[in-house]
């Protein structure tokens, strides 16, 4: 990874940096190449010749994290221990392990037995969408179908868990679900109706087959998306505005830990999560130093339940960080596309199957965001004979990646802004879920009780659907002991009692509450007005107000499905919008450690039954965002980004605006070939 040239004050705030270089391991570092080829050996030399174990997950086994925040406080500090876990299947068996890296030996061996299974592999995917197409069966269905079978891709969808299911209990089996390629790329859209394909994957083999009915099958036309062969005209056609940066960004990479401005953040891969920001500091000049804001934040998970309860579509109820894999699910990002000119860019390795790393080039961006935005401004016309106009342009830092899982696309960014916040959106883009179906027009869907969706185009319907993006946040507020306050808006009558009577009627006020346990901290937004803060209770400022980050909620979202429903039962994490938890390091999955056929057995709403104390603790925050989406038109053939987010906002943690002495770039002209300079 590149070392970017800084501006001045980055380098000056790196002065005050106890982060030493790359060129000792920080030890949230993600394992790299070296590291993972080191655990396919010895995982291999642990287990007896032709066992063939099959690597499902393996990442860095963090240090404790009152290790990790010693090791930040030390100026010269010595590398902590490097460990590795790793989750694989042997034998029809899901083993976990822990392997020591320095030691070259696993130190830790143990067999789930619970329900459940790992993360399914890109490779078994791929095995298993080839297995209908030399599948007698299925080759007789394509041809009562009239579909040239050369023109078939298929794709594997994961089965979910309902407790009236019986037959593939305990068993790791997928289905899979066919699609037409004649005429278009966008298969997704053209599906082979009627069909039930279930694959053992452990036994990689087709294990039941039915072909109900032959529905119609929806036309190609209009479904291209690619520039190069869309008719002309074009349009609309985007302009050649961009921002040009006159040097260097201003921001420096060292190994994987980040500085900008104010901001010193770490940035790690994980086959799961995969973009992972930790130790987030920012640094305030009048304590002449960096304080902590955030500990660790990802995406937990990614809860997508489908809304057609027939026999083609009830099990589509998707977790796509547990079933998939978000890092294994990034792609790599497209320059000038999906990341600005000027964006500077990671690589990241994970596990293949056998435990062979896998390189993933540029699945980071990182970039100057400069979109016209106002940082702060003011205009004063109270003064006499005297107008003072200041304002100040918004530049943020963004970190991004995408991820792809199926039909969707996920553009994942966490922005850091000199004010202090923190900021994070998702954007929801690519290709719809739909079903063919025997209408043509949008009412004969409308009268129907099994259209399940929205009538896009001919015999195509868009299927309903939700979108539940779980965020994990340890927030660390000038260190790991906090509490999570709600400050409720309330509604008064004014009394006109006492010597200030006036016309008013009614007011608001605040009434503080300080959660004390778990289950006072579950929210279902939407209620009532609240500010939900994170607090270090045993630190104030000058005027007496506990040091905090507030919480600018994301688009709210309340789940729909039945209670005893197993998709609900599995995704109970999304119950509420809020929860906090004390900090454990095994807890990070609001699903659970194994989601693929989970049973609802383990995760968030489970964990919070045992009602632990999170006043003055170590504690974590989870927040669920979403949409329920009801596709329209404009979502085909390809649907535009979709976006929503929160903020992490400084509330009482500065002394006064950290932006107040912030000075604007230089003013830039053009040079008349339609270049800038300053």
């Amino acid at each position: 990874m590149a070392t970017i040239k800084p501006f001045l004050l980055v380098l000056l705030f790196s002065i005050f940096s106890p982060i030493s270089s790359s060129k000792t391991h920080h030890p949230l570092d993600p394992l790299t190449q070296e590291e993972l080829s080191l655990v396919q050996l010895i995982v291999k030399k642990s287990y007896p010749p032709r066992s063939n174990p099959v690597f499902h997950y393996v990442a860095l086994d963090e240090p404790e994290k009152h290790n990790v925040l010693s090791w930040l406080a030390k100026r010269e500090p010595e590398p902590l221990p490097r460990r590795a876990q790793a989750i694989l299947r042997v034998h029809k068996q899901t083993h976990e392990l822990v392997v020591d890296l320095k030691a070259r030996k696993v130190v830790s061996k143990h067999v789930h037995r619970g329900p459940g299974f790992p993360s399914l592999t890109l490779e078994e995917q791929t095995a298993a969408n080839d297995l209908p197409l030399t599948y007698g069966p299925f080759l007789r269905s394509a041809a009562k179908r009239g579909i040239d079978v050369s023109q078939v891709v298929c794709s594997v969808f994961t089965v979910g868990w309902f407790a009236e299911e019986k037959q593939f209990i305990g068993k790791r089996v997928v289905k899979i679900q066919c699609f037409s390629k004649k005429d278009t790329v966008s298969v997704y859209l053209l599906p082979v109706e009627g069909l039930t394909i279930v694959v053992d994957l452990d036994e990689m083999r087709i294990v039941e087959y039915k072909d109900r009915e032959v529905a119609p099958m929806p036309r190609a036309e209009g479904t291209e998306y690619r520039l190069s062969k869309l008719p002309l005209p074009h349009g609309p056609r985007i302009n050649g505005a961009r921002l040009v940066q006159e040097n260097a960004p201003g921001f420096t990479i060292d190994g994987n830990v980040v500085r900008w401005m104010n901001w010193e953040f770490h940035v790690s891969f994980d086959a799961r999560p995969g973009l992972v920001i930790s130790m987030a500091r920012i640094y305030d000049p009048d304590q002449k130093g960096f304080r902590s804001v955030m500990y660790r934040g990802h995406i937990s998970e990614l809860f997508v339940p489908y809304q057609d309860p027939t026999e083609d579509y009830y099990y589509k109820t998707f977790f796509d960080s547990g079933e998939f894999g978000f890092g294994v699910s990034a792609v790599s990002l497209v320059p000038n596309g999906d990341c600005p000119s000027h964006a500077v860019y990671m690589d990241a390795f994970y596990a293949g199957p056998d435990g062979t790393p896998v390189h993933v080039p540029n699945v980071f961006c990182i970039f100057e965001r400069h979109a016209g935005e106002v940082m702060w401004r003011h205009t004063e016309l109270a003064i006499p004979d005297v107008t003072i106009a200041e304002s100040r342009p918004e530049v943020s830092l963004v970190v991004r990646m995408i991820v792809t899982v199926g039909n969707y696309d996920h553009v994942i960014d966490w922005e850091f802004k000199p004010s202090g916040s923190i900021k994070t959106q998702v954007g929801l883009t690519g290709i719809l879920e739909v079903k063919a179906a025997n209408y043509t027009h949008a009412d004969q869907a409308a009268a129907s009780e099994e259209a399940h969706g929205t009538y896009l185009a001919e015999h195509t319907i868009g299927l309903y659907h939700d979108h539940f993006l779980t965020y994990y946040l340890d927030i660390d507020v000038d260190g790991a002991t906090n509490s999570f306050v709600k400050k409720n808006l309330v509604p008064r009558r004014n009394t006109n009692t006492g010597h200030h009577r006036t016309p008013r009627k009614s007011y608001w006020t605040v009434v503080t509450e300080t959660a004390r346990t778990e289950s006072e901290a579950k929210i279902r937004l939407g209620a009532g007005p609240t500010e939900l803060v994170i607090e270090n209770p045993n630190k104030k400022t000058k005027p007496g107000n506990p040091h905090g980050y507030r919480l600018i909620p994301g688009p709210v979202i309340h789940p729909l499905l039945a209670p005893d429903d197993g998709p609900q039962i599995r995704g109970s994490f999304t119950n509420y919008n809020i929860w906090v938890t004390p900090y454990n390091k095994t807890e990070r999955y609001a699903g659970g450690k194994y989601v693929d056929q989970s049973q609802g057995e383990d995760g968030l709403a489970v964990w919070t039954r045992r009602n632990r104390k999170i006043e003055n603790e170590d504690i974590v925050m989870w927040h669920v965002i979403g949409f329920h989406h009801v596709p329209c038109q404009e979502d085909f053939p390809m649907m535009p980004t979709l976006s929503g987010g929160f903020e992490l906002r400084p509330t009482n943690f500065f002394e006064r605006s950290a932006v107040l002495k912030a000075v604007p770039p230089p003013p830039m002209k053009a040079d008349g070939c339609g270049v800038v300079e300053p």
